[in-house]
């Protein structure tokens, strides 16, 4: 019998390619995904799958902070770009991790425990609640501080702008620019500051004049020659292009 698994995880490009890979194994069917962390409480309560593949760092809720919320969980099997010491402990928890981009052969791996974990009759299990909450609070407070706002000066005034709705930065006439709506806005930063102050999983760079917001990406077209098109999901549908050279890096860290 496959195994049920459930996907939670804020990237959306993330869940597909882990669909994909888990279809690939055979073992497992997918019941359900989402990229909100509040829904994934919903849904694992009502759904009951055999397994979680869970990420850790997301926006309102953190993994930990999600699993603290659940009244009953399934097998977990966090899903990470980060290689914290505290995951490794879960391993003899009941739970794995896997480091992304996930190795086939990692996933692999994490299936047949969880196989072996569903088909004992009786499992003792320690009580996670207070481990969560802990590794919850610990990731909280050791996270790097990354703005959520940025401001962009009009005359004599700051506009302030949410980074979350901003699709891209661009540098263009030795100005760097903020485009929110389809709207240019100044910034006082370079591109290459702008690299090192926001958020890495957030904003990526791909061309020597431009960072993307990743959540804003609908696809991706490979052009000839190696490079990529974005198109965004803004309302004008707009078009960027990833440099040849920094192809790989895009497509390692999207998990393309």
């Amino acid at each position: 019998m496959k195994l049920r698994a459930y996907l939670v995880d804020d990237e959306p490009l993330a869940i597909t390619r882990l669909t994909r890979l888990l279809g690939e194994t055979g073992r497992v069917d997918v019941v359900g995904s989402t990229s909100d962390p509040e829904e994934a409480v919903e849904a694992l309560t009502a759904l009951r799958p055999d397994v979680c593949f869970l990420d850790i760092q997301m926006p309102r809720l953190t993994g930990f902070e999600m699993l603290a919320r659940l009244p009953a969980r399934p097998e977990i099997v966090f899903v990470t770009a980060h290689d914290q010491y505290a995951l490794k402990a879960f391993a003899a928890n009941s739970v794995d991790y896997l480091l992304k981009p996930v190795d086939p052969r990692e996933l692999d791996r994490a299936l047949g425990k969880v196989e072996r974990l569903r088909s004992r009759v009786e499992v003792s299990r320690p009580d996670l609640e207070g481990l969560f909450r802990s590794l919850a609070e610990s990731w909280r407070n050791s996270r790097p501080d990354y703005p959520e706002r940025i401001a962009s000066r009009l005359g004599d005034r700051l506009w302030f702008l949410d980074l979350a709705s901003v699709t891209h930065f661009f540098a263009g006439d030795k100005l760097t620019y903020a485009v929110e709506k389809g709207k240019s806005y100044t910034v006082d930063y370079t591109i290459l500051q702008l690299e090192h102050v926001l958020d890495p999983r957030r904003f990526l760079r791909i061309h020597r004049g431009t960072l993307v917001n990743t959540a804003w990406i609908k696809e991706v077209t490979t052009l000839p020659g190696g490079g990529l098109n974005l198109r965004l999901k803004d309302p004008a549908g707009s078009d960027l292009t990833v440099s040849r050279d920094r192809a790989r890096e895009f497509k390692t860290r999207l998990l393309l």
